[in-house]
């Protein structure tokens, strides 16, 4: 039997182990028992991680079920039997989220310091640091401009640091993702404003942080020459070869999910097609949409990201102090352990199960590709070079902002208890559509030319098929399997 650490809030949890022990204040009973059993946890949400088969259940099925089950203790023992998960489900309590928990490490930290709230001296810290930089500062317009919106983003993240309530992921750091959510936050208030603005206005803001920006972008057409040479083929290698590579990485590790994985690679290069008017570096050559982007960088990112999905999905979760650990090697295995996932949840988004996932997972499908989009459009719009360091930021962040936000999303998804999007998801929606506007906004006047009729045949084909395909599904499959269930029947007596 594994045991759990210590917590601030005094409260009976289950193990996975499926027995049960009191969390209170101080350490846990036991640290030796880490040694003897390995423990493989199901996610980073350990105690309301619920299987796909549940997700038709309603929330009064499983109100009445684990009502039915209640135990002395709190907690409600289910079975495989009736679709739920083996072991401990906490007791439901419609008065309040019931799935909303406190996570931490399993182990007492080994750097108290870092896992004890420092609220009041960072606190002094911050007002110390805006008297001294408010009384000194100079009479340099534009440098107190920066200087003064860089202690504003400097406060909000502090701020979210120290107050912002955990996400679902706790490494490194708890308070990494906080800082993370603060960073949404931020790039959030960015966005607003630079909507509040028209396309001149904001263009001519970026010279502010590089004055080499602000000038209109020279478009690089790939379909020039398709003839089928060494030459040709080297003539598309650049920086956006790697950047497939490693962007189609990032999205199975977020998604954890070949087939959309897949599905969202394929349609990309459809929306390639269909909007190369409007930015002329989409048109590419046919071996270079299906060839060199999909069966080659795309399914290497793709197959890297799921092999390491994979790793992580197997691995044995067992952690232990490093206070507990003797050998140096050890020890230095065990910090930099620090910077791996806790544990790991396989994401079964299952579209053909319900209408519901199937709605979902189109929508899923279509908030990936606007994100996608936005990078392009507001390269081209506010003239930013591909390389530009503005663009990889953005980037890094927004994997940054979708990996807690995915797995919110799949909880409030899967778990009929969670009633309420998570806090980075939340702010990833407002963010992604935020920059969708800004997108729709600087457009006017910019493409002129109107979309191509079998382009738009296509998409609407696309539309009915999806309609054809959801009906036949979840309208007339079920229709046919219950006559037949009832001719059966009726036969049979």
């Amino acid at each position: 039997m594994v045991k759990r650490g210590s917590s601030r809030r005094g409260r009976s949890v289950a193990t996975d182990s499926g027995s049960t022990e009191r969390r209170g204040r101080g350490r846990s009973r036991s640290t030796a028992s880490v040694k003897q059993t390995p423990r493989k946890l199901s996610g980073a949400y350990p105690r309301c991680e619920l299987p796909h088969a549940l997700f038709s259940r309603s929330r009064g099925q499983i109100d009445r079920d684990t009502s039915e089950r209640s135990e002395s203790s709190g907690l409600a023992r289910t079975g495989r039997g009736n679709g739920s998960r083996a072991g401990l489900t906490p007791l439901l309590q419609p008065a309040r989220d019931a799935w909303l928990y406190h996570y931490a490490d399993d182990i007492k930290p080994s750097l108290d310091f870092f896992y004890k709230p420092h609220t009041l001296s960072v606190l002094l810290f911050l007002i110390s640091g805006l008297i001294y930089y408010a009384f000194n500062a100079n009479n340099d317009v534009v440098a107190n401009t920066k200087a003064g919106a860089v202690a504003c983003f400097g406060v909000i993240l502090i701020t979210g640091l120290l107050q912002f309530r955990d996400g679902p992921f706790i490494r490194p750091h708890p308070a990494f993702w906080r800082l993370v959510l603060a960073l949404s936050v931020s790039y959030q208030l960015i966005l607003v404003m630079i909507l509040f603005q028209d396309k001149h206005t904001a263009r001519h803001l970026f010279t502010y942080l590089d004055p080499s920006l602000g000038v209109p972008l020279p478009e690089k057409n790939y379909a020039n020459d398709c003839t089928i040479t060494w030459q040709t083929v080297y003539d598309q290698m650049d920086v956006f070869v790697v950047a497939h590579t490693v962007g189609w990485f990032a999205k199975s590790m977020v998604l954890r999910d070949e087939w959309i994985c897949w599905i969202l690679s394929i349609l990309f290069e459809f929306l390639e097609y269909s909007l190369q008017h409007q930015l002329p570096n989409f048109a590419e050559c046919w071996w270079d949409h299906w060839v060199l982007d999909v069966l080659v960088t795309n399914w290497l990112g793709i197959y890297l990201g799921m092999k390491t999905c994979e790793f992580f999905a197997c691995r044995q979760y067992s952690w232990r102090s490093i206070n507990q650990i003797e050998s140096y090697q050890g020890k230095l295995q065990r910090g930099l352990e620090q910077f791996t996932p806790h544990s790991w949840t396989r994401f079964a988004w299952g579209p053909s199960k319900s209408v519901w996932n199937f709605l979902a997972v189109i929508a899923l499908i279509v908030f990936e590709l606007t994100i996608e989009l936005n990078a392009f459009y507001l390269k081209a719009l506010l003239w930013l070079p591909p390389p530009h360091f503005i663009n990889v930021l953005r980037l890094f962040i927004m994997f940054l902002f979708c990996m807690p936000a995915t797995r919110e999303v799949y909880q409030y998804l899967s778990d009929p208890r969670c009633k309420r999007l998570g806090y980075h998801a939340w702010m990833l929606v407002a963010n992604v559509a935020t920059e969708a506007l800004i997108c729709v906004k600087f457009s006017e006047g910019e493409f002129t030319e109107p979309f191509p009729r079998n382009v738009i045949y296509f998409w609407m084909a696309l539309v009915v098929a999806l309609i054809v395909y959801a009906a036949a599904q979840f309208g007339l499959r079920p229709l046919l399997q219950a006559q037949t269930e009832e001719a059966a029947r009726v036969k049979a007596d």
